[in-house]
């Protein structure tokens, strides 16, 4: 009879928050990097902002306390989740593709960033023409005022 895997659940994820090791540790390092900094960015504002809205009380523990613990708390977090296997591997993946992509030249960005934006301004004068040419027939009709 085969074994059945279990469904990683709540109790493995809170399970992993109490590790400290880190997962395939020379595989995907600026992706891992990136991340980890993109959600402590992200809870540093959070918490930033708490500071601000806790500015009227008068309990200074709470001011400064509360939004430190949840930058120390949320930075913990982002360590250990870069770092389990399940996302790990997919940022390991991300960063090996990311290896593969051809990026274009600087003549080349600057070339298609021409293109694109003369195709906005196109594009834009086109609708503001039909604009005014509709706007003529609604008031020729005297359906708009």
């Amino acid at each position: 009879m085969a074994s059945v895997d279990k469904p990683a659940g709540s109790s493995s994820f809170v399970k992993n928050l109490l590790l400290t090791g880190i997962y395939k540790r020379r595989q995907g390092r600026i992706a891992r990097q990136v991340t980890f900094f993109a959600i402590v960015g992200a809870i540093s504002v959070g918490a930033w902002r708490l500071h601000t809205v806790l500015q009227g009380t008068t309990n200074v523990w709470t001011v400064a306390g509360v939004p430190a613990a949840m930058v120390v708390i949320g930075a913990w977090v982002a360590y250990r989740l870069v770092n389990m296997p399940n996302f790990a591997d997919f940022l390991i993946a991300v960063e090996a593709e990311m290896s593969k992509v051809s990026w274009p030249t600087r003549t080349e960005l600057i070339r298609g960033s021409v293109v694109v934006l003369m195709t906005i301004i196109i594009l834009a004068g086109l609708l503001f023409l039909f604009d005014l040419g509709w706007t003529f027939v609604f008031k020729a009709l005297g359906v708009q005022g």
